[in-house]
């Protein structure tokens, strides 16, 4: 019996332009193809749980001005993206 937790298996059916880029892109990072699967399918959930999370805030503050999508883009195309810090509340 294997120690440890060990992952589950799944089996999936992908697409082949897309199945030689994953290849090729798990090469590149040194990175089976297993892990480059978790590593996009850890990416596509937070993006998920981000967009939640701004529906959420904008249902309660209404939605975001072009300002701050703006504010955004440029936060999110700066170098210095870890010293983000959440947006403050907008005045009701």
């Amino acid at each position: 019996m294997p120690r440890g937790k060990p992952s589950p298996k799944i089996a999936i059916t992908i697409a082949a332009d897309v199945h030689e880029q994953i290849v090729a892109s798990a090469a590149r990072r040194g990175l089976s193809v297993s892990a480059w699967m978790t590593d996009a399918a850890r990416l596509a959930l937070k993006v998920r749980d981000g967009l939640a999370a701004v529906a959420e805030w904008e249902a309660e503050h209404g939605a975001l001005t072009e300002a701050e999508l703006e504010a955004a883009r440029r936060r999110l195309a700066s170098p210095s993206r870890a010293q983000r810090t959440v947006p403050r509340r907008r005045p009701a």
